[in-house]
């Protein structure tokens, strides 16, 4: 079936018809968007979110209920989850949330994220591990519970949420950029790992002003108005882009990076080589001075950021 014959069978308000979706971190911002769009088309959702602060401390298991509710008065179908990511047990629970209530699990949209922001040679160790374990981990606690179910049915979307602080990288973020980034190595893997099975792993790297960006320095001029422009950007911009991954319209859609800034939507490129030298005789360090890094460095990346390759307004 061609994808223009697959579109003609699905109603564009029912994309995701029947799909059993979990949107974790889904409470407030982009997840919560996300979830309310992924019901208003159709899909039945989990909405997991553990309520706590930015920088994950605290909590408020009402968040994650009251975005259940505003969900089902709007006709659509929701439940709640209110457990850590963090810990496998708790992306059991999630998981089986999903079973429970709806009977399958074909969704999984791995949006919950803490911030630590400090600048490196002051971050702590704690500074680190809190974000790792959220982030990271969480990400494949709640991916890995899920794999088997989706073997097992031979379908399954994974929907990672990744950022251009890891893309591109950003200042006073080396534990949140790292995580970023190695989710796009972990979700390239999933890809990978279970074409077999039908099922696709795929990131998207939002923008939007939210609680996530809200900390977002603004002493300069400079920092206040890109903290203008960010302003215009919404969490509703990016859900769009997940619900069409978690419909069968993207079946063949895999492996890839996407980000979502206002109206654009950018496929990011995956690192690969871009220039090669070679000799038979073997590297030494000092050919490496004299020959290689002459012969490569104008190829080298700058060592630019976010706001560097983003310099216009969001469209």
């Amino acid at each position: 079936m061609t994808d223009q014959t697959l579109a003609d069978t699905i109603d564009p308000k029912k994309m995701c018809d029947g799909k059993v979706c979990v949107v974790t971190g889904a409470g407030r911002g982009i997840g919560k968007a996300i979830a309310e769009l992924l019901a208003s088309h159709g899909a039945m959702v989990v909405v997991n979110d553990i309520g706590v602060e930015l920088d994950g401390t605290g909590g408020d298991t009402s968040l994650a209920q009251s975005v259940v509710d505003g969900i089902n008065d709007s006709g659509g179908k929701a439940v709640s989850n209110c457990d850590s990511v963090a810990t496998y047990k708790g992306a059991e629970n999630i998981i089986e949330t999903a079973l429970d209530n709806f009977g399958k699990i074909d969704v999984v949209v791995n949006n919950a994220g803490i911030l630590r922001d400090v600048i490196f040679h002051k971050m702590t160790e704690e500074d680190w591990d809190s974000v790792v374990n959220v982030m990271l981990k969480g990400t494949f606690n709640v991916s890995r519970v899920a794999a088997t179910h989706f073997r097992n049915q031979s379908s399954g979307s994974f929907i990672h949420m990744t950022s251009t602080s890891g893309l591109l990288g950003n200042f006073g973020q080396s534990n949140y950029g790292a995580c970023k980034l190695g989710i796009v190595g972990f979700s390239k893997c999933i890809a990978l790992d279970m074409a077999r099975y039908n099922v696709r792993s795929n990131c998207i790297a939002p923008s939007a002003w939210s609680r996530m960006t809200g900390s977002v320095p603004t002493k300069t001029p400079e920092q206040k108005k890109r903290a203008e422009q960010r302003q215009q950007v919404t969490p509703e911009k990016n859900a769009p882009m997940a619900v069409f991954l978690a419909s069968d319209m993207s079946r063949d859609v895999t492996g890839q990076v996407f980000a979502t800034r206002h109206n654009e939507i950018h496929l990011f490129s995956q690192p690969r080589p871009l220039r090669t030298m070679q000799t038979a005789e073997g590297w030494t360090p000092a050919a490496i001075a004299e020959r290689v890094v002459p012969a490569l460095r104008h190829n080298f990346l700058p060592l630019d950021r976010t706001a560097d390759i983003f310099p216009w307004d969001p469209v």
